[in-house]
Formats: structure tokens, sequence, C-alpha cells
């Protein structure tokens, strides 16, 4: 997986940097085989959703070390701990296919917000930006262990930095687009699952077509896929959509919209039209799938809103505010010009200062920008998106968000989603949170419940789990997930990290 590469200064030996990786991977199960000799544990009585969408089973699971070693009516033997789960629901360990805890998990690598909700398995690097060099990153994680797996995409936006510096405003030279397939080409080898883009975003939002479809093609040598934010998630997210389609077709490696949503009012209603257009693309062979979050607000920056880039015109600033239905509907929560506006909308503030919600708008700006959520969603599109066969869920969110997906996601499709609004039934929803990802990750010995797969297992009260967390307190904790094991050990108890931190790097 690793061969020997060169780039202009020195030469990276990629082997030995896989088997330093797969050496500190099995640390933890040696160290605990080794020191504990733990008996088995068999859970017993619980209705066992396997990841397949199959109709849950009532059967014993147990666990020996860090595998699933037997499924079925059996009885416990004496000297193993049995876990009674009358009532609970067993289901492999959630995958969020959109995580942001990329520097999160090195302050708090308990990652408390994440396993509360069933994660055990994150994929970092996203919106085009991942860290550098990935092998480093790696190399970090196995040295200071989370208490999840991660897994890592190569950032578009990154590489183009590398090779373009500030001078990224045009379209990139047959140069310097082999230059960034040459870095696509080392991220992956370094052990990066896919490439990702924010082509909203200003640094990815110069690059043609053609520039990401050449570092696509890089990383499809290495069985990659490509998971997009796309370049237009409003008026134009048709032709952005498009755009994920071609890009698959002409690099000929699966594609994903990820966090896929239909941001304005110009295109609510419109979801049925958008599976319309993806079926369309399956059927013509182009492996086309999404990840999407459920809440009708999104987080990221204040110029995103204004795709034109003309963030002090007056005219689209006004009709960009109009778009997302008004300044009422943009919450402020990072500006570093004055922390005294965030927890208030846009709209709020302008009232404060006794200004228009515009001239607030450009004088943000130019102030250095601001965090923001828009609430611009409704909730018919995305139950269209989330009973799509091929989405999956993810969260857009990770440690320290200061939205509420970013530790109430998964319990949130799991409490409001299924149990109270019946969009999914819940062995379709833990399908979306487990083999489809785990598929799209091709982690074989994962995201299904199955003899011989890796023990990431979440067991939750499918009666009373649910979302806590608000926009007022977007750190609340979720509740009704019981106990979460990774990679075969507890790391989250009744309410409480455990404070085991048994991650590994995948897909290694």
């Amino acid at each position: 997986m690793f061969p020997e590469i060169r780039n202009s200064r020195f030469t990276f030996c990629f082997a030995a940097i896989a088997l330093f990786f797969s050496l500190l991977n099995a640390v933890p199960v040696f160290a605990q085989a080794q020191a504990a000799k733990p008996a088995s544990i068999v859970i017993v009585g619980a209705d066992v959703a396997d990841g397949t969408g199959k109709p849950l089973r009532k059967i014993n699971v147990r666990i020996n070390v860090d595998r699933i070693v037997k499924i079925g009516n059996f009885k416990p033997k004496k000297d193993e701990q049995v876990i009674q789960a009358d009532s609970l629901v067993l289901a492999p360990g959630f995958i969020d296919m959109h995580n942001h805890s990329d520097r999160g998990l090195e302050s708090q690598p308990l990652a408390e917000t994440q396993i509360s909700q069933g994660i055990t398995t994150l994929l970092l690097g996203q919106d085009g930006g991942s860290p550098w060099p990935i092998a480093d990153y790696f190399r970090a994680r196995l040295t200071d262990r989370p208490a999840l797996n991660v897994a890592m995409c190569v950032g578009h936006a990154t590489v183009r930095r590398k090779v373009m510096g500030e001078d990224y405003k045009r379209v990139a030279r047959p140069e310097e687009v082999e230059q960034m397939a040459k870095f696509v080409e080392q991220g992956m080898q370094e052990g990066a699952v896919c490439l990702s883009s924010g082509l909203e975003y200003v640094m990815g939002s110069y690059a043609s077509t053609d520039e990401v479809v050449a570092l696509a093609r890089a990383a499809a040598k290495h069985d990659g896929f490509y998971i997009s934010h796309i370049r237009d998630e409003a008026d134009k997210a048709f032709d952005a959509m498009r755009e994920v389609i071609t890009i698959g077709e002409q690099a000929k490696l699966p594609v994903q919209n990820t966090h896929i949503k239909l941001g304005t009012v110009g295109v609510w209603g419109k979801a049925a039209d958008v599976i319309k257009l993806y079926d369309e693309a399956r059927k013509r062979g182009v492996d086309v799938t999404a990840d999407c979050y459920p809440y009708d607000a999104w987080h990221s920056n204040m110029k995103v809103l204004v795709p034109s880039k003309r963030w002090e015109d007056p005219v689209d600033v006004q009709k960009a505010l109009d778009d997302v239905g008004g300044a009422q509907n943009i919450l402020i929560t990072e500006y570093e010009a004055d922390h005294s506006y965030e927890g208030k909308t846009l709209e709020e503030v302008a009232k404060l200062r006794g200004i228009t919600p515009v001239a607030l708008y450009i004088e943000m700006v130019k102030n250095g920008d601001a965090g923001i959520i828009g609430k611009s969603m409704i909730d018919a599109d995305i139950k269209t998106l989330y009973q799509w066969p091929w989405t999956m869920v993810s969260s857009d969110g990770g440690i320290g968000m200061k939205h509420p997906r970013g530790a109430g996601t998964f319990p949130k499709v799991l409490g409001r989603f299924v149990r109270e609004k019946q969009w999914l039934t819940l062995p379709e929803a833990i399908r979306k949170m487990t083999s489809l990802p785990a598929w799209r990750l091709k982690l074989k010995d994962r995201g299904t419940i199955k003899k011989g797969n890796v023990a990431d297992l979440v067991l939750f009260n499918p009666a009373t789990v649910i979302d806590n967390s608000t926009f007022a307190e977007p750190f609340k904790l979720s509740t009704g997930i019981e106990k979460v094991w990774v990679n075969g050990t507890l790391v989250w108890d009744a309410g409480h990290a455990t404070g085991a931190r048994p991650g590994r790097v995948l897909p290694k």
C-alpha cells in the first residue's frame, strides 16, 4: 500500500510507514489481552439490528478481545461477563462520514460529544481541508490515541494551497495540477481513503472541473473515492450536482455529495428532482451517493452567503439574505472583532446598532468574516433526501462544534426521524449509519454485526434515545445511548466516558 515515491527534496519509504502504523494499531489489543486476559463478554436479550437493514432479531452476541466471536441463541459460560440488554437495541458502531474533529481530538481525545452519540468511526479531512502530511497526523493519533477510530480524506484545498500559495485566485496551470496530483497520491499512499473538496469556499472555488477530475483520478489510482462540498448548495445546486456526476464519470471513481441540501428559497421543494438526477446517473453506471445531517440549518462562514464573492455589493448581499429567508435566519456563532455579537441573529445585531442587515454584513466581512449558522432548509426536502436508499447519516459536526449537530446528530435521527416522525424504519436508519458508510469506506470487517467482525458496537434504548443539544446549548450530550464499544473496549457506559482510548487509524 505504501510504495516508495519521490518529491523534489527527499524519498519517502511508505512501506516503513505502513509497518509502523500496523504495529502501533496492534498495540492496544495485545496490551489489553496480555495485561488483563479478560473473559469474553456476552450481550444477552438485546434486539439486534445487524446493520444490513434486515428486521431486528433477539439473539445473543459474544465479544472476545476486539472481535465478535459468536451470534445466536446460546448460553453464556460461567466465567463470562454478561450484559443483560432486555428492551435495548444492539447495533454496529455508527460511522460519521463527515466530521470535523481533526484538531479536537488533539485536546479532547475522549471525544465525549461523539461517543455519546454512538459514533465509533470518524471520516476527517473534509470540505477540502486536511492535516498535512497525513502520515504525521496518523502518527500523532496512534501515539496519543482517541476513544474512537479515524479515517482521513486528502483535502483538495490543502494541496492547492501547497502548490499555488497565495496566488490561487485563478485556474491552475497544467504543471500545477500535476504537482497537486502528486500530493494527492502521497496522501493516499499515507493512508487516506478519498479526496475531499469544498468548491463553495474561496480556495476551492477557483478550481476548474478539469483540475478536480485530474486530482480525483489520482485518488482513483489508490482505490479511493471523491467526496464534495459541492460548488453551490443554493440556486445553482443542480449545476453543482451535475459537476459531481461529471467528475465521477470522467475520473472513473465513486463520488459522494456530502451534507446534501437545498439551501435557498429558489430550490426548496425540489429534493425529488435531486433524487431523479442521481438515480439517472446511477443507472448509467456512476457510483454516486450522499450523506445528510438531520437539521434545517448549516454552519459555515459569512462569505459563503454571497456566491458572487461581491461581499461589499449591497445588491448582492441583499439578494443573499433574501435567498435564505432574511437576516433573522442568520445566527452569529463566532466573530473575533466583537464577541458580543455571538449568539444573536444578524437582524438582532443590526437593530441594536441602528443599521441595516446589509450594512452590518458588509462591515463584518471587512472586519475579518464571521462564523454563522444559516437556517435555510425545509423538512420536506430533508425527509426526501433521507429516504433515498443511497443517503448516509453524517453530522458535519465534531468536537467543539457550535451547532447542535456536533453533539446530537445520530440520536436525533433515531429519536426524531425514526421514533417520532417515522420517516425511516429503525433497521433502515441503522443501515444508513453503519453498513452503507462501511461499504463506501471499504471497511470489510466493520459496519455489520457478524461473526469475525470488529466489535464496534452501540447499545441504546429505542424508546428514550434523543438529542438534547440546541443552538443555545450546542454541547449538551444526548441521552439513551447506554454503552459503546470501540474495537471491543467499552468507551461509553451509562452516561459517562470510561476513559478508555482504543481508537485506531483506518482502514489499516
